[in-house]
């Protein structure tokens, strides 16, 4: 943290207070001065210290432009300015209801800042090179009409789906006839695929004809105008870069996409949000399939099957976080706001808070966009949030899973909120909260300490509010935070905590009458948490390893293995265990153990008497062997298929005498 900061703190006409030592001492700041209208009549204090040494942190996020503004005139006026930075307190902290308690707030306000302070992870960004190639896809009326408009910036190619007109054919822009059958891709690498593809012949004197048609044609471009008038080709068709659906009978449509697809010509940076640990990844070992949650989750699917793991389109992928907030084995975490980045802000808020007020806070996670907006819109028309109620910004709400509540919990707060944008979002996070829940509820607590809300419901106190919790040291990654946290807040419940179907923590059961031991499922487990003993036939298992992915059920051939979905808080999660195991069968001519005793029984009881190899014969005694016994009695055996016959007696001269 920088040792000479300066903290200016706004009252905003005096409509909000604060505790300035308890924000100076958050913000590691060498001064703190507070005024009353800092964008307006006390704007001379901030232009002084934009023109100072010193950094200069303003908490106020609102007029954040205005201060930018004036540091760039500045600069340009004396060559020099301050280092900037800005953050809200007043929407989140300093408008309150009449009531709200002024310990409270500052101590939240304290908690903002001193998580302000925290450094923001960078993420990789890869360039997006797009050449302005362009496909406008649709009715012919509505696609001629957008080639005139783009025709200027991009290079257009029209594929129309009826037999309408072309008036004028032009130049400036390709016109054939066809039906989009597939889309795949994103800006500067859409590929496209069309049936009945007809070109435009635009020779000749009367209405323009096509040509023959091809069966299947490909083509690929840059931009993907889509004016079909029905579904989009793409899921979460919004979140697709260089792909714009509209109705084309909107009116302003075709206007509106024309001004956004022209700007698309050049180099672009896009982030790489995620990282793809493939070792770590459970979705299938030798074909049999495994664990899918992310691509269940995926809203773009920019992810998809490849082999034994799976692979994510860094073109495609929109950040969202879903995906890493499933994954059991973090074999996907994120580059943009990491699970350990969420862990470090929520320790240092709830630290903070509880150091300042010595009550515990509430937290509700929100989105940057409409989740802020809501915020700022409550704070201005009505109460503001609760005074207990800390908020924290992520990206896209999805981001939140069981670990993430989890980990809230461990971190000291009452409860944990979760502000959806929208319904899609609301879905998005139901099956992590019905998770988070069903550990609540095997941990006698109340489910509702998690819960999905409204907007309104950020003004009202919770049922925990005040209540004092004491917090775990959030050290590792998401299944050791959850299962530290769970453990805190067990008190010695010594039964597993049942989970819903398709969590990724539980048991294995073996139905010992069916397993022959052929240890199949060892062989395949992602995690390791199925193994087997060194000296004799066992299947054991560590269920604290245990993700659930199903590999081992999918795999056994003798549909012997069922997954259990619990969470077991005991020290025996944490160590292998015999699930089945038998006493190996040994050698009938040198007693090494080998095989199992109830296969090498139930081989011989099939087969004695049964085969005409095993019928009147001692080969049944083969089966009884090891390996290297077997190979010496089958060599030195009457039907040895190598033995030859019986040696000639050698001959000597008494022999010649005699004959």
């Amino acid at each position: 943290m920088t040792a000479h900061k300066t903290l200016l703190l706004c009252t905003c006409d005096k409509t909000q207070s604060f505790d300035p030592k308890a924000l100076q001492a958050a913000a590691a700041a060498e001064q703190v001065i507070v005024v009353d209208q800092l964008c307006g009549t006390d704007m001379k204090t901030a232009a002084e210290h934009l023109s100072g040494a010193n950094e200069v942190l303003i908490a106020c996020g609102q007029q954040a432009a205005l201060f930018e503004r004036l540091g760039e005139d500045i600069q340009a006026e004396i060559q020099h300015s301050a280092p900037l930075s800005t953050l809200d307190i007043r929407d989140r902290a300093g408008w309150s209801a009449p009531q709200a308690n002024p310990k409270r707030l500052h101590a939240k306000q304290a908690a903002l800042m001193a998580a302000a302070q925290l450094p923001a992870p960078m993420a990789p960004v890869k360039t997006i090179r797009s050449s302005g190639v362009c496909c406008v896809v649709g009715p012919t009326e509505q696609a001629i009409r957008m080639a005139e408009l783009v025709q200027d910036e991009l290079g257009v190619t029209c594929i129309v789906s009826d037999a309408g007109p072309v008036q004028l054919p032009s130049a400036a822009y390709d016109v054939a006839k066809g039906k989009l059958t597939s889309a795949y891709g994103a800006l500067g690498n859409f590929k496209l695929e069309f049936s009945g593809l007809q070109m435009l012949n635009p020779a000749g004197r009367g209405e323009p004809g096509y040509g023959e048609a091809k069966a299947t044609a490909h083509s690929e471009c840059d931009i993907f105008i889509d004016l079909r008038g029905m579904g989009p080709a793409f899921p979460s068709h919004e979140k697709r870069n260089g792909y714009f659906w509209a109705d084309p009978a909107r009116t302003g449509e075709l206007e509106r996409i024309a001004l956004n697809a022209r700007e698309l010509v050049g180099e672009f940076e896009k982030t790489v949000y995620f990282r793809l640990e493939e070792s770590l990844c459970a979705h299938s070992r030798a074909n049999q399939p495994g664990c899918t949650r992310c691509l269940d989750v995926c809203c773009t699917e920019a992810i998809f099957s490849a082999g034994e793991h799976i692979q994510i389109d860094s073109d495609i992928c929109a950040g969202c976080g879903s995906c890493a907030a499933v994954c059991p084995t973090s074999a996907i975490t994120m580059n943009e706001t990491s699970f350990e980045a969420i862990t470090r802000n929520l320790e240092v808020m709830a630290r903070v808070y509880r150091e300042q007020s010595g009550e515990a806070p509430r937290l509700v996670f929100h989105t940057l966009d409409a989740g802020a907006e809501a915020i700022a819109y409550l704070a201005r028309y009505d109460d503001g949030l609760a005074d207990d109620l800390i908020p924290l910004g992520l990206e896209h709400i999805d981001r939140v899973g069981h670990a993430e509540i989890m980990a809230a919990f461990g971190a000291g707060y009452a409860e944990v909120l979760i502000l959806p944008d929208n319904e899609i979002d609301r879905r998005a996070v139901a099956a992590e909260v019905e998770l988070a829940q069903a550990m609540l509820t095997g941990t006698r607590n109340s489910p509702s300490r998690v819960r999905v809300i409204e907007a309104i419901e950020l003004c009202a106190a919770g049922d925990n509010a005040g209540r004092v919790s004491e917090s775990v040291l959030l050290v590792g990654g998401r299944r050791d935070i959850t299962r530290v946290t769970a453990n805190a807040m067990a008190d010695n419940i010594e039964a597993p905590i049942p989970l819903p179907a398709g969590a990724p923590y539980g048991a294995v059961e073996i139905d010992s009458d069916k397993c022959t031991l052929c240890l199949a499922c060892v062989s395949l487990c992602p995690t390791g948490a199925l193994g087997d003993h060194p000296d004799r036939p066992e299947v054991r298992f560590t269920e604290n390893a245990c993700v659930q992915c199903g590999i081992c059920e999918s795999t056994c051939p003798e549909t012997a293995i069922t997954l259990k979905p619990r969470l077991d808080l005991s020290k025996d999660a944490l160590s292998p265990r015999a699930l089945h195991g038998e006493e190996p069968f040994e050698c009938i001519q040198c007693g090494k153990p080998f095989g199992v005793a109830s296969t090498i029984n139930r081989i011989v009881e099939k087969l004695e008497n049964q085969h005409w190899m095993y019928t009147k014969s001692d080969n049944v005694q083969l089966i009884k062997m090891c390996d290297d016994c077997r190979v010496k009695a089958q060599y030195h055996g009457n039907n040895a298929p190598m033995a030859g016959g019986e040696r000639p007696r050698v001959r000597t001269s008494d022999d010649y005498r005699d004959s």
